[in-house]
């Protein structure tokens, strides 16, 4: 793969997927950052899905 990277000679190298689950402040950021951006989506749909009130005219 090009991004496995190299550790020493004679090691084999680490898989890109390894290094992404061991950086575990990028991990926190993920799956904080990911759930906020959903359910921001998703609450701003709901506001535009709701039907505007007729005019009051006394």
């Amino acid at each position: 793969m090009a991004e496995e990277k190299k550790t020493e000679e004679g090691q084999e190298p680490v898989p890109a997927w390894q290094l992404f689950y061991d950086n575990i402040f990028l991990l926190l950021f993920l799956g904080i950052a990911i759930p906020t951006l959903v359910y921001t989506v998703w609450g701003l749909m709901e506001i535009v899905q709701i039907p505007e009130l007729p005019v009051f005219k006394p």
